[in-house]
């Protein structure tokens, strides 16, 4: 039986997370989307939404803040059935030439925002015995990327972090998954050179960059209780590019 209730996705109102909130509403969830910079894009999500979910403004990478937004999630919409980690930011350079402070906000914002929010929401999960937490990831956590140390290291710590709560939260009904897409069409893409586009999408087996919906689709699945034998699983989401 289908377990649909609260479920949150950081960084819920724009790109990829914004079309993981649309899905997980359109399959029964009422849903927190968390943001801390577009005010704009918040106030569309709410419109959009409607009783079926809401924004919520706070700093995931901030450990108190994560601890106050998550309180007040549970008091104004009940108890978090499902956490989807998909919250990010890339701040690229080479490695010799990066400033401290763009390696630290990587970390913390892509990685540590995952201890943040699991640290409040696994231990009511064990009490109920049943959750599911997807993480998003990347190829470049996979693979490395040119440029990306920060970034790289983050998404990689991040599958670490999935196998390691997978095993811990398993025997409790908790299952953890992580996702890594690939090059998926979106605004921050959309502005890239035609150029840079082609020479990535020639890399691309299948020929073509991913849809956010084809991301969406997959959060969905291991969301619902048709995945619930599937946990620790890495899901490669990139058209081939990268076979692990």
């Amino acid at each position: 039986m289908a377990k649909n209730g609260v479920a949150i996705v950081t960084g819920g109102t724009r790109g990829i997370g914004l079309e993981i909130s649309r899905e997980l509403m359109d399959t029964g969830n009422l849903v927190a989307a968390i943001y801390f910079g577009n005010n704009e894009a918040a106030i569309c999500f709410d419109e959009e939404a409607g009783k079926r979910g809401k924004a919520y403004k706070f700093d995931v990478s901030n450990f108190n803040a994560c601890e106050r937004g998550i309180a007040e999630i549970e008091n104004e919409l009940g108890e978090i059935n499902v956490l989807v980690n998909n919250a990010g930011i890339t701040r690229d350079g080479l490695l010799h030439k990066m400033p401290e402070e763009n390696w630290h906000n990587v970390i913390e914002t892509n990685l540590t925002s995952c201890y943040n929010m699991c640290r409040f929401i696994v231990p009511k999960m064990r009490e109920r015995n049943y959750g599911r937490i997807i993480n998003i990831g990347s190829i470049n956590g996979q693979k490395g990327q040119f440029g990306q140390v920060n970034y790289a290291a983050a998404k990689a710590g991040m599958i670490g972090f999935t196998k390691a709560l997978a095993l811990e939260s398993a025997a409790k009904g908790i299952t953890v998954n992580i996702v890594c897409p690939g090059y998926i069409e979106t605004d921050m893409t959309s502005q890239m050179k035609p150029e840079v586009l082609d020479s990535i999408i020639r890399q691309i087996p299948v020929a073509r960059m991913g849809k956010p919906r084809e991301v969406a689709d997959i959060v969905s699945f291991l969301a619902s209780e048709k995945a619930a034998f599937i946990t620790g699983s890495t899901i490669s989401a990139n058209g081939g590019q990268y076979l692990a």
